[in-house]
């Protein structure tokens, strides 16, 4: 980090940066003979998942080459950089890595990353390595920039020859290796599982295991290797407006995949309209889908120097495979308890009936509202879509949240229907609790 008056600025350096990140990741395209070394690779990379990140200079570097990488701290003990890199505008998460599966469903990455990520990838039969497995794409790459990748003695001799005997039995194979980085890609179909020899290890998964399965107890780390499936490949080719062919695994139809997409382009529109006169060119960087479904909010934005983490709840449909197949991020979360984030880090909440859904489940609507102001910055804004009632319910807390109410307006203006959606904009105030006390008194 460098001091540089107002702002602090990161060169993009690191232990092993030395060159700044850009040429970094530039070499490692160059190392996959991807064309004028760009990793986005003519579109084909989309998504990263970027593992013991710091402060994500990786994953920053990344977005001028329309690459999104969701930056995971799987144990943030290091000046708690995750909250550098959000504050850098740049997707971070907090998550355990070990116990339970990653908040992500499978197939979901074209490329994961770790350089000197302090994570055992021996740790009981290499079952974190199987979690990366499940996460990357058919033919989806492991970059790994390590000592053990290039150094001499003894203790990193054996840990290579354990993992690339590791890797080898998963039928990884190195597609690139120089220096201090090893290019592992994972196989485009099912021939290298098809014959190995029987009862090697690690298993494959079985037929009735659902990789997708993430939360509570269904997210346990017991499926290892993942078959591919045929119409997967075909998804090398997907996009952000195309209807990915897991559409199917979900009964949702191209027909409302395209009438979706249409729906929530007209309303971002309609909310960029309201909150115009408020912000301004850096306003907003960090936004929130807090109930995705398929990501139509965030593709609507794809024009807009932002990043939407597009949150799936863990009671609905599991649409998350969707929206990583748009080239889209996200997770899965249950409003009912907190997020996995830092307070003050994102610049714009948006809640599609997510007070009416929580209600129904007989989860406190308070207790939304306090973490929904934990998480967002100061003058930043939330976009509420959701029944009158929940307007009435919200606007009894805007005082005393210290939250201002830029505009209240029916989402569609032209109907008579009781059931109609509304729409509430509101800002967050930046206030100092000790004026606010002498004020009182």
């Amino acid at each position: 980090m460098v001091d540089a008056g107002e702002k602090i600025v990161f060169p993009g350096g690191g232990t092993h940066f030395h060159y700044g990140a850009d040429k970094y990741i530039a070499s490692i395209a160059n190392m996959l003979n991807f064309t004028n070394n760009n990793l986005n690779n003519e579109g084909r990379m989309r998504t990263v998942l970027d593992v013991g990140c710091g402060v994500a200079s990786f994953g920053g570097y990344l977005l001028s080459s329309d690459i999104i990488a969701m930056s995971l701290a799987p144990n943030d003990v290091h000046q708690n950089q995750i909250q550098f890199a959000l504050e850098r505008g740049i997707p971070a998460y907090l998550g355990v890595l070990g116990t339970k599966r990653l908040p992500y469903p499978s197939r979901s990455f074209e490329l994961a990353h770790c350089s000197r990520c302090r994570i055992d990838w021996l740790q009981r039969d290499g079952i974190l390595l199987l979690e990366v497995d499940r996460l990357l794409r058919p033919g989806g790459y492991f970059a790994y920039s390590s000592p053990e990748a290039y150094a001499q003695d003894e203790e990193d001799l054996r840990i290579w020859k354990e993992m690339s005997s590791l890797v080898e039995r998963m039928c990884w194979k190195v597609a690139s290796k120089r220096n201090q980085t090893v290019i592992w890609v994972k196989p485009l179909n099912n021939d290298c599982y098809m014959s190995r020899e029987p009862g090697m290890k690690p298993p494959l998964c079985r037929t009735n295991d659902d990789p997708d399965a993430v939360w509570c107890g269904d997210g346990s780390l017991y499926c290892s290797l993942l078959r591919t499936q045929r119409k997967w490949i075909g998804c090398l080719a997907c996009s952000l407006d195309n209807p990915p062919p897991r559409l199917a695994d979900l009964q949702i139809t191209t027909d409302t995949f395209e009438k979706d997409t249409e729906t929530w382009q007209q309303r971002v529109d309609s909310y960029w309209s309201l909150l115009s006169p408020k912000i301004k060119s850096e306003s907003l960087r960090n936004l929130m889908d807090m109930k995705a479904n398929i990501g139509s909010f965030a593709a609507a934005l794809k024009d807009r120097d932002v990043w939407v983490m597009n949150v799936v709840p863990e009671d609905g449909p599991n649409t998350l495979k969707i929206i990583y197949d748009r080239g889209l991020i996200g997770t899965t979360h249950d409003w009912c308890e907190a997020f996995s984030t830092y307070p003050r880090t994102y610049d714009l909440l948006h809640a599609w009936t997510v007070f009416s859904d929580i209600e129904k489940r007989g989860c406190s609507a308070e207790d939304l509202l306090i973490e929904m102001d934990r998480i967002l910055r100061p003058t930043g804004f939330i976009i509420v879509r959701d029944k009158r009632p929940v307007m009435d319910f919200i606007n009894q807390y805007l005082k005393a949240l210290r939250w201002e109410l830029i505009t209240s307006v029916d989402a569609e203006p032209n109907s008579d229907s009781e059931n109609n959606e509304m729409i509430l904009v509101i800002q967050k105030k930046m206030w100092n609790p000790h004026r606010s006390l002498m004020d009182s008194a």
